[in-house]
């Protein structure tokens, strides 16, 4: 690519795009510990998706030469191959509502390289915890949209920065500083009308996106910001301001959210936000998931954690060493492995850009309806005889399993955000005959009721956490990481500790729309009663988070926030689970 090109077209390395999605709105139950503050009111809290939707007729990537569209394959279906569905994704880190990073534009410190500094080791699976949350601080930049010439951008000045602290209040370390303009809200359409959003601006043909210019970004440093948002395509003004932007706020360790959406649907202070992006080993930057959640006391209390810094990050690092993708049993049924692939070199990084394609269900991951259950009208004698079999016997115990076309992006956020109640099933961990394997060790309605005697019964709303150490003990680089997962399978170990169907009905009874597992999957490594578990979960319209770790390290009121990246139609999704206390 030409380097002239490159950098008045793109910000160091990337920048950004995507779609307006839906508000979620619902009724969170406030955790002992982490709500009722004196003196908040009794407002039910908001849950807003700040999210663009990812799909192949938006313009969700950066449409700058070199850098790949996405595109999902949808290669397992299920049928008489498999009793699941899952998809390859290829995406790059510029794709929807985006994570920025230091060594987007910071060099490695032993790269020799200009402007490299110690945040060029600062990547997607270094950042702290609690810098991806804090408070909102909404910023009004809507006078600004198409003010400019073709292919400029207005600019955002400290000026108006500080005209907001005028009215509202000084900004500081804790507070997210999102930059409403409504850019995304106007312009992310299907394409061709979707070209308004990035490739015509760039192309000089239409006015570009608002954007701080540099002497912004070091009046927000001066005030320790250390998160930003923006609705527009990229943090980085057009034509020539766009690496400088980008050098002037990432060099202090500033991070940021890149096309998100919907900010008007937040006040100018007090809602508490989020951007959770998968975990990707040495990423400068990542697709991710922009939430806000509006309400006192639960927002209240969640900005003081986030100010306290008492985050806990429960997701699992994605990296082409690590076993971070099912293998399957045997030979020829491994799911897509984790791949990492580079696009082309960065002369002012010393280094690749590189995208990523992986399975949807790789890393720390939702599992929706959709992945065990078929849609409707689908004839059961299309399973394999086996899966025939399997599903008679659940069927005359459990009932009618059902069916369901419910992907990721039609997961509410709030199902997947609530009080933790982490239950130790340590206990099972050795209790399985080695004449049984591949089995992993049941954890019973016994085990839950059990919990429930000592620390209280479960709630509708509350995320119930299953705590193995699983994770913590096996996931560790290949070869010793065939421990974790391909041993179990293969009936050289005992697997992971999982539920049976039981377990699930048990605890959808007790109002329980979401459960999570410090194990790689919830199912467990017995093919039989992993399926069944999976569809008492779908039937029963719950969901999984699955492939934590950490677990160990919260404490007994916390709570649990995971988002998944909004991709239509995904059977999975890759994203960031972290914890508040």
């Amino acid at each position: 690519m030409n380097s002239d090109r490159f950098a008045a077209g793109v910000p160091g390395i990337k920048s950004g795009l995507a779609v307006v999605l839906t508000l979620a709105l619902a009724i969170a139950r406030q955790p002992a510990g982490i709500a009722a503050a004196e003196g908040g009111s009794d407002k039910e809290p908001q849950f807003v998706d700040l999210s663009l939707l990812v799909a192949p007729e938006f313009p969700c990537t950066w449409p700058a030469a070199g850098f790949p569209p996405f595109h999902m394959n949808p290669y397992l279906r299920i049928g008489p191959l498999s009793p699941y569905n899952s998809d390859i994704l290829a995406i790059d880190g510029n794709t929807g509502t985006q994570l920025d990073v230091p060594p987007h534009s910071v060099p490695h410190p032993d790269s020799k390289l200009p402007n490299a500094g110690p945040y060029g080791r600062m990547y997607t699976d270094k950042v702290p915890a609690w810098q991806f949350c804090g408070e909102a601080c909404v910023v009004d930049c809507r006078d600004l949209v198409e003010s400019a010439a073709p292919g400029a951008s207005a600019l955002v000045t400290r000026d108006r920065i500080a005209a907001w602290e005028r009215e509202h209040r000084p900004l500081s370390t804790g507070d997210v500083v999102l930059l409403r303009s409504g850019y995304t809200d106007r312009f992310y359409r299907p394409l061709p009308e979707g070209r308004r959003f990035a490739a015509d601006p760039v192309a000089g043909r239409t006015p570009a996106w608002p954007d701080p210019d540099p002497d912004c970004m070091e009046y927000l440093a001066s005030r320790k910001v250390m998160a930003l948002a923006t609705d527009s395509a990229s943090m980085g003004p057009l034509p020539d301001l766009a690496e400088p932007t980008h050098l002037a706020g990432l060099k202090y360790g500033m991070i940021w959210t890149e096309s998100a959406t919907g900010l008007d649907k937040l006040p100018a202070t007090g809602a508490f936000y989020c951007m959770l992006s998968p975990k990707h080993a040495d990423g400068a930057y990542s697709e991710g998931r922009a939430i806000a959640i509006v309400g006192d006391p639960l927002a209240r209390r969640l900005i003081e954690s986030a100010r306290k810094k008492q985050v806990v990050d429960l997701s699992v690092v994605l990296s082409t060493d690590l076993p971070v993708t099912w293998p399957g049993p045997g030979a020829g049924n491994h799911r897509q492995p984790y791949l990492k692939v580079p696009l082309f070199f960065a002369p002012n990084l010393g280094t690749f850009h590189v995208t990523h394609m992986l399975d949807a269900h790789a890393g720390t991951h939702l599992v929706p309806p959709a992945y065990a259950l078929p849609p409707p009208g689908f004839e059961n004698g299309r399973y394999a005889p086996e899966v025939q079999a399997w599903l008679a016997e659940y069927e005359q115990k459990y009932g009618p399993r059902g069916t369901s076309s419910v992907t990721t992006e039609q997961v509410p956020l709030q199902q997947t955000c609530g009080p933790a109640r982490v239950i130790d099933v340590k206990h099972r961990i050795g209790t399985t005959d080695t004449k049984t394997w591949p089995n992993s060790p049941e954890i019973t309605v016994a085990d839950i009721e059990q919990y429930e005697k000592q620390l209280g019964p479960l709630k509708p709303g509350d995320i119930v956490i299953f705590k193995s150490g699983y994770t913590d003990a096996h996931f560790k680089p290949l070869p010793q990481g065939l421990a974790f997962m391909s041993d179990p399978l293969n009936g050289k170990r005992e697997g992971w500790p999982a539920p049976g169907p039981d377990a699930i009905i048990y605890l959808a009874g007790r109002g329980i729309r979401c459960v999570a597992t410090d194990g790689p999957t919830l199912g467990g490594a017995e093919p039989k009663r992993a399926i069944m578990a999976y569809w008492a979960l779908a039937t029963k319209g719950m969901v999984a988070v699955e492939f934590l770790t950490n677990v160990d390290r919260l404490p007994k009121e916390a709570y649990f926030i995971f988002a998944p990246v909004k991709i239509r139609g995904c059977h999975g999704g890759p994203g960031r689970a972290i914890a508040l206390y």
